[in-house]
Formats: C-alpha cells, sequence, structure tokens
C-alpha cells in the first residue's frame, strides 16, 4: 500500500465514543498548549497533590538540563496512594493479579498502601536512605510494584531490571547503579517454567561488592540457596514489628521531596555501547504520565485497565504502576505468557475479569494472530471498549485485525508512539480523533514533533527523515546516571535545540505520523532508503506470513540486498513456490526495489523480551560475525 492510499484509509470514532471521551477536542487543547505551553501543563498539574507549589513551571535556563515545577515539593507515591486514602477509593481495587497457574489475588487501595508502608520500613531498617539505589530484579507478581513504591516513598531511587535478563546484564545494571540492596523472587513462572531468579541473582553478585543486602520473594517455593547475613525472606522482614509504625509514629509517613529528586532510573540497552541509565525525576513524571493516561485512554472510575506489558519496562513503570495509581484506576496485572496454557489465555481473562481497556505490543498481537480468529471468538470481549498498542510501528494488517476481532469494530485503537526516555505518550491519537491504520496520528498536546533532514529541516509531507523533538515536556529524561556527556551527545547534539529521537518517520498530508521504525534500522538498496518496517509490514500483509524480519547483506551491485525471516502462521507450509509469492508480493506493494533477495521461514525471531526483533543478530549471524550483546535477548 503506498502513501497516498495509506493517508486515505480512515476510521472515525462513534457517536459514544466521542460522548462519554475525557478530552472532546484534540484541537481544542493542542491550540491551548501550543499558545501557552507552561500555562498548559501548568493547569494539568493542578489535578495533583503538592506539599508546596513551584515556583517557576519550566527552567530552561541550562538547557538541555530542563527542570520542571522548580521549588514544588511532592512525593509520586503521596499522589498514587496516600491521598486516596481519605476518599471513598480507600476500598476501591487498585491491582486484581492472576498467576500463571491460575492464583488470584486483589488489593484495594488501603492494602496497597498498607503493603508499600511495611515494605518501606523493611527498607530503611536495612539502611535505605534518600538518595540511595535499590535494584529490583523479580517476575511479574505484585511485590514488584510494592517495591517499587516503597522505595520511591522513602526517596529511594529504584532501578528494575526485567526478570529474566541474564547473569550478565544484570551485574552490569547493579554495578553502574551501585546498588547496595537487591529485591528478587525464588523464581517466577513463564511458559508453565520456572524462572530462576535467585540463581541469576547469586551468579551476578559474586562481582558485585556494593550489596549488602538481598531480600527474597517466595513465589515457587523450590529450594534456592540463602546465604546468611545477606539473604533474606520477604514475608519473614514482612511479619517483623519493625514494619508497623505505633500511634503518632511518623513511620508511616511519605519523604517530601523536591520535584526535580530522581524517582527511578532505567536501563536502555542501544545497539552499540554499555546500556544507559535514564533519570526520571518526581515532578514531571507524576504530571506527564498521569495527565496522558486521562487523556489517551480515557479512564474512568469504574474501568479496570490492563497494560499487559511487565512492570521491568517503562511501559510498566508509566502505566502498570504509577499512571493507573494516580488517576486511582483499577489495574489488572497477568504473570505469565499470553498463549499458556492455550493461545487464549489473554482473551478468556478479558472476559473473566470484565477488562475495560486492553495496551498491549504488536509482537503481542501478531503472535496471536497466527492461531487464527477462533480462540478470541470463543469468548465474549464485549466489555472492552478502548484498545491501545506500544513498543514498535504497528504494521496495518496487524491492526485491521486487532480492530475487527478482538475491538469487534467498536474499539478505537491507541497507536502510542514513545520511549523510555520520553517517560510518556508522544505522538498518539485521542479517542475522539480519526484514526489511519498504522499511523500514530498526531503529538500530544504540548508536544512539538518533527520530520527533518540531515541538515534538521524540516522535510515535504510524505518523505522520509528524522524525528525529532522541538520542545521539553514535564516527563522527560533529566540526564544519564553518572554521564552527563553522553545525555548531550546522544539526543542533543546531532540538531542542537531539538531531541533526537533516533526514529526515521514521515508525515502526511493530514500532519499524521508514521514511525518507521530505529535509524538504523533502515537498507540502503541501490541509493534508496528502504525501512525495516516497512517491508515486514508489506510481508505481513500476505495471509500466509504472521511475523517477519528484514535485513540488509552487502551485495555487489545494489550495495545492500534485503533478506527476509519469515513466521508463517499455523496451517501454512514453507516451499519454494511460497518464497518467491512473497517476494512478488512485496514488489507489489512496495516497487521492485523492495523485492527481497532471499526468505528463509523460521519458527522463531531474535527478540528482545519487551518484543523488539533484533535485526542486528540476525545480520551478525548470517554474516558470520560475533553477536555483540544478547543479554536483553528473549531466548
Amino acid at each position: 500500500m503506498n502513501n497516498e492510499q495509506e493517508s486515505q484509509e480512515i476510521y472515525r470514532p462513534s457517536a459514544e465514543v466521542i460522548a462519554q471521551a475525557n478530552v472532546k477536542s484534540y484541537e481544542e487543547m493542542a491550540r491551548w498548549a501550543e499558545r501557552d505551553l507552561e500555562g498548559f501543563w501548568a493547569a494539568q498539574a493542578e489535578q495533583f497533590t503538592w506539599f508546596q507549589r513551584w515556583n517557576k513551571v519550566l527552567d530552561d535556563s541550562n538547557k538541555p538540563f530542563y527542570r520542571w515545577f522548580t521549588g514544588a515539593k511532592t512525593n509520586i507515591v503521596y499522589n498514587c496512594l496516600d491521598r486516596h486514602l481519605t476518599t471513598w477509593r480507600r476500598n476501591k481495587l487498585a491491582l486484581i493479579w492472576e498467576g500463571e497457574n491460575g492464583d488470584l489475588r486483589t488489593f484495594s487501595y488501603h492494602a496497597l498502601h498498607r503493603e508499600v508502608c511495611r515494605f518501606a520500613n523493611v527498607l530503611r531498617s536495612m539502611g535505605v536512605r534518600k538518595g540511595d539505589r535499590v535494584t529490583i530484579y523479580m517476575g511479574r507478581v505484585p511485590e514488584l510494584p510494592i517495591a517499587m513504591l516503597a522505595c520511591a516513598k522513602i526517596g529511594a531511587i529504584h532501578s528494575v531490571v526485567y526478570g529474566g535478563f541474564s547473569v550478565e546484564a544484570l551485574h552490569g545494571r547493579i554495578e553502574d547503579s551501585q546498588s547496595n540492596v537487591c529485591i528478587t523472587c525464588d523464581g517466577s513462572f513463564m511458559n508453565g517454567k520456572i524462572v530462576e531468579l535467585k540463581r541469576i541473582m547469586d551468579e551476578a553478585l559474586k562481582r558485585s561488592p556494593t550489596v549488602e543486602h538481598v531480600i527474597v520473594f517466595k513465589r515457587t517455593g523450590h529450594d534456592v540457596p540463602m546465604e546468611q547475613g545477606r539473604d533474606y525472606w520477604w514475608h519473614e522482614l514482612m511479619a517483623l514489628p519493625i514494619t508497623r509504625a505505633a500511634p503518632g509514629s511518623n513511620r508511616n509517613d511519605t519523604e517530601i521531596l523536591d520535584a526535580e529528586d530522581p524517582l527511578f532510573m532505567l536501563y536502555t540497552s542501544g545497539t552499540t555501547g554499555k546500556p544507559k541509565a535514564i533519570l526520571h525525576t518526581h515532578g514531571g513524571y507524576t504530571v506527564g504520565v498521569g495527565t496522558t493516561l486521562r487523556a489517551v485512554f480515557d479512564l474512568k472510575e469504574e474501568d479496570r485497565w490492563w497494560c499487559a506489558a511487565d512492570p521491568g519496562w517503562i511501559t510498566g513503570h508509566s502505566y502498570i504502576v504509577y499512571g493507573p495509581l494516580l488517576l486511582g484506576a483499577t489495574s489488572f496485572m497477568y504473570e505469565g505468557a499470553p498463549t499458556y496454557p492455550y493461545p487464549n489465555r489473554w482473551w478468556s481473562m478479558v472476559e473473566k475479569y470484565g477488562i475495560n481497556v486492553l495496551y498491549c505490543a504488536p509482537t503481542a498481537i501478531r503472535g496471536l494472530m497466527r492461531f487464527g480468529e477462533a480462540w478470541p471468538n470463543r469468548h465474549d470481549l464485549s466489555s472492552l471498549r478502548l484498545l491501545g498498542t506500544v513498543g514498535e510501528p504497528i504494521n496495518p494488517e496487524a491492526w485491521r485485525w486487532y480492530y475487527r476481532v478482538i475491538g469487534r469494530e467498536r474499539c478505537p485503537i491507541m497507536d502510542t508512539w514513545w520511549q523510555t526516555e520520553t517517560g510518556m505518550f508522544m505522538i498518539t491519537p485521542l479517542p475522539v480523533m480519526d484514526l489511519k491504520p498504522g499511523s500514530a496520528t498526531r503529538p500530544f498536546p504540548g508536544v512539538q514533533a518533527d520530520v527533518v533532514d540531515e541538515q534538521g529541516q524540516p522535510v515535504a509531507p510524505g518523505e522520509e527523515g528524522y524525528l525529532v523533538l522541538k520542545t521539553p515536556w514535564p516527563a522527560m529524561l533529566r540526564t544519564i546516571y553518572r554521564d552527563p556527556d553522553r545525555y548531550v551527545q546522544q539526543y542533543w547534539s546531532k540538531y542542537p535545540g531539538m531531541y533526537f529521537t533516533g526514529d526515521s518517520a514521515r508525515k502526511d498530508k493530514d500532519g499524521y505520523f508514521w514511525i518507521i521504525g530505529r535509524v538504523d534500522d533502515v537498507i540502503k538498496v541501490s541509493g534508496y532508503r528502504l525501512g525495516t518496517a516497512e517491508i515486514e509490514s508489506a510481508l505481513v500483509s500476505h495471509p500466509a506470513v504472521a511475523e517477519a524480519a528484514a535485513i540488509g547483506l552487502p551485495h555487489e551491485v545494489k550495495g545492500n540486498a534485503i533478506h527476509a525471516y519469515v513466521i508463517l502462521k499455523a496451517g501454512q507450509e514453507p516451499s519454494d513456490a511460497l518464497a518467491e509469492t512473497l517476494k512478488a508480493h512485496v514488489g507489489h506493494e512496495l516497487g521492485p526495489i523492495a523485492r527481497p533477495e532471499k526468505i528463509t521461514f523460521v519458527p522463531q525471531l531474535p527478540k528482545t523480551r519487551s518484543g523488539k526483533i533484533m535485526r542486528r543478530v540476525l545480520r551478525a549471524r548470517a554474516l558470520g560475525l560475533p553477536e555483540g550483546d544478547v543479554t536483553t535477548l528473549e531466548e
């Protein structure tokens, strides 16, 4: 499908969706933010509680080290938990959790607050103070958000490492953060197997002299080694008298922090170099995350919200843990794999718990598409009213399937573009907007984005270029922990005054953004630049294909030739004839220049645990080169 066709395919929201939307007009909200950026964000900040108001909304005196709500005193945990306890929400469900084996646990706002206070006192008793770093390496259990919130409550900085990263990845992150307390599980369940989290932690700590204490939550109950004097069971610590505040004491108090005090650091693994510790702060992050969740996913008091990510990624930080609690919402969390024990696990839980809003990754949608429509069709999905995607551009074919089969053509899809670095949605629809399959639509009000050429000049509509952000935003990263020079070099040096996202994109005549992918995921064939996402999208639009990855390999005539790796849908058989059919299909969709040189059928693709395809690993394997850092690989 060419650019012109893409920009013509439009899905309009129903009158019912428009009538109940929290934001009635995107244009009005965007004009307000354009007219008065600081006034706009100050008004959004009013929905939260501040111990002391700011004296300046945006301090840009030391660019690019921007500061938001300077002079203000707050704590995100006060806004997530404490303030709800004086309202009817005290007894509202904050969290519903289902384990992979069917376990069910629920927490009201009162109960969640109690657990967070108790664990905060455990951390205090271990000497954790404001500014200390705590590494959290756990499965998807309620104790993970409890640990995050307890750190934030006392002003400690949490560093969550995805539960399943390798020894090397975990060790590097503990070492860089200089944590002296780590929190883990004996193990976690995934696809019916135990992930050995405690043993991985033990290996990582053999070379981490800063760590004094390890707290272990018992999830699986299988035997794990416990080192005397260093390792402690979560449940034993939580039963001690230290966790309960005496009447009149201040042991349950939430630390009063500066708006710019660090909240958390989260490592991103770029394609080269060591992982970067992205630092976020209490005040601006609160405003950005709470505002975007309310406007984009239109959350209502009675909604049940399910962000199917992992708290170990930025999506989980912003929209499993902090965002929903800031709004006093009811959040659902699931421990295990989407297809365990059968490919209807997600759809059965949507039906069982009456989920209203589902937010997940395109890679999960494509994975579930492989199993056909019969699995979702056996479930009542009528509780759903909004859908969302995150993590990578969604190809139009998967978008239409999600809209038609899961949303039953009733549920607008909020296709969100943002990053670990941005902290919040940056380019995204609102429910009242017209949608185009595969487009992230327009910048969120208050965000100025553009597509520019090598010289930083805006490109014409339909032309590909570099995606940049032209104004600061509240939830933005403040720096790279212990490496401010890298922060400036990586994000602010290519185009002075503009934040360089590292993504390529194009903008159509209606101002809708089409994210193509990482700049380093571009293949140059005979002088033409082709985005891997476009080639993969063309392949997936063929009815036989479930998922695809494209890479460029050296070619003596063209410079590079396209090699594609394809996972077929259930019931499809690989053959030379099908490979030729797929090559022709891509040529028809994108033009002869994009026709793959070779197609290889594979059972799976190398992916990070957040679902992003690691094309550099495919390239290294094809060329017989070292694969580099593969600590973030799922397999």
